[in-house]
């Protein structure tokens, strides 16, 4: 069931997003040759128990760390640690924040100087592809419209979208009803409502589609080695034009 958030839910959702994108503006200036993975998460943590909110992803269903950075082939969910960013990497962070009860989710993909042209504009499809899919947003389209235009827009610049991995409704629970592939063919599933709050999220390959989970049960890894990318924002529906929660602004 999809749950309908109300005007002040998703003020409240607002304010848990402004943090949640702050962390990620402070870790992208951070980011840099040299410094290791858990330092990023320490910064993160620090940012959000500095604004009075807590790190949503520190417990959940197990998972380690306030956020989960994922490098290279890494599509998601991989564990800070001791290792050390290097010149070529990009370096995918997504960040969750609970605020009086409600979540924030986001995640951008960083590049670190220099990096192949190739690597540039996997980065850029990836987020450009959120924006095509966010045109959907609206309730004159059907769920599937948004897994369509962003699988549409990947494809057409050669790349693949992971398919084992999709968005989620976000409120009380970081993941609620519906799944939201990256994929699909349009004009199927529910018919979207004002008041509906999604965290979309694609996430894209230089080559195959095909991921595998590494034995630490989290991280997902690309089965070719090649990159991959990753964007997500949440965005609360409305009759108009859809609101990204998780921005500064």
């Amino acid at each position: 069931m999809i749950i309908i958030k109300s005007e002040n839910e998703i003020k409240i959702m607002k304010e848990a997003g402004r943090v949640t994108a702050g962390v990620l503006e402070r870790i992208k200036s951070a980011i840099k040759p040299g410094i290791t993975t858990i330092e990023l998460d320490q910064i993160a943590e620090e940012e959000i128990l500095k604004n009075n909110m807590a790190p949503a992803f520190k417990g959940y269903n197990g998972f380690p760390a306030s956020i989960c950075v994922s490098i290279n082939e890494q599509v998601v969910h991989g564990i800070p640690s001791d290792r050390v960013i290097c010149e070529g990497d990009i370096v995918s962070v997504d960040v969750g924040v609970r605020y009086e009860g409600y979540h924030g989710d986001a995640a951008r993909t960083f590049a670190v100087s220099p990096v192949p042209d190739e690597a540039k504009r996997l980065i850029k499809v990836t987020e450009q592809s959120f924006y095509e899919g966010l045109k959907y947003c609206n309730t004159r389209y059907r769920l599937t419209d948004i897994s369509h235009a962003i699988q549409e827009y990947v494809e057409s610049n050669g790349f693949s979208v992971v398919k084992d991995f999709v968005g989620h409704g976000i409120g009380k629970s970081m993941h609620e009803d519906p799944q939201i592939p990256n994929y699909g063919r349009p004009g199927r599933g529910t018919r979207l409502a004002s008041g509906m709050v999604f965290a979309i999220e694609p996430m894209v390959n230089m080559g195959t589609d095909e991921v595998s989970v590494l034995l630490d049960n989290w991280t997902v890894v690309t089965n070719d080695g090649k990159l991959s990318s990753h964007y997500e924002n949440t965005v609360a529906l409305t009759d108009g034009e859809p609101i990204i929660l998780t921005t500064i602004e």
